[in-house]
């Protein structure tokens, strides 16, 4: 394990965790549009991995991969970010469904039907489906945008800088209304995280084990990022 020192070169070091890089930039590619290239995930996934034996301090507890892991979807979701492909109106929509869903949910104290949010808006239920769908490739990473913070505290303890207890309390404060409001949310949606997320499972095969199509799978995952995000609005 790298953590034990037994790398003696960095090219070592990256024959023996390239691999990780790729997984990491093909389950993102994923979710992401046509026009983003892979190669370019994978090379800004390397130099998140650079970046990770950089910094590493194995005498914080943690293994190499999990923090090669972080830095490295960080690095490339920051080098997504900085492609700035999504449209305006994508944010716009994604805005108003999200305040769609709050208000409803504060009105009725239950979780707002597909049905429910498309009239808050005005639209039909297609209209609104079409509207996640728009919304898909900007809140796939919307989970991730919700944790970065947490993904940023993690490695900022695993390279010794101390964050200090009041943003330690906050980070811990924040993981639980995150765990949550995932808890929380209605079945289908928290199973769509759950494979994607933790399983690791991509939109094709999801909507193999629920029998719906990859564009259903889209517009739940997208659907559960955006309830979550009216959830947790006061973290914002």
């Amino acid at each position: 394990m790298y953590n034990q020192l037994q790398f003696t070169s960095t090219h070592e070091l990256i024959d023996q965790y390239a691999p990780l890089v790729k997984r990491i930039a093909h389950h993102l590619m994923a979710r992401l549009p046509s026009n983003v290239i892979l190669d370019d995930l994978v090379q800004a996934g390397m130099i998140g991995l650079l970046e990770a034996a950089r910094k590493f301090d194995p005498g914080k507890g943690a293994s190499f991969e999990t923090y090669a892991g972080i830095r490295i979807r960080g690095s490339i979701i920051d080098e997504v970010r900085r492609g700035d492909w999504t449209p305006r109106s994508v944010h716009r929509n994604g805005r108003r469904v999200t305040e769609a869903i709050h208000q409803i949910e504060a009105r009725l104290g239950r979780d707002a039907s597909d049905a429910e949010v498309a009239a808050e808006l005005g639209v039909s239920v297609t209209e609104y489906h079409a509207l996640l769908q728009d919304s898909l490739d900007s809140r796939l990473f919307s989970i991730d945008e919700l944790a970065h913070n947490d993904d940023d505290s993690v490695g900022m303890q695993f390279e010794g800088d101390d964050p200090g207890p009041m943003m330690q309390l906050q980070d811990s404060n924040f993981r639980q209304a995150l765990a949550d409001a995932i808890s929380n949310l209605p079945e289908r949606e928290k199973l769509v995280l759950a494979l994607y997320y933790d399983e690791e499972l991509n939109l094709k095969e999801i909507g193999s084990i629920l029998g719906v199509s990859e564009s259903r799978v889209s517009q739940i995952h997208t659907q559960a990022a955006l309830r979550l995000k009216s959830r947790l609005r006061e973290w914002h």
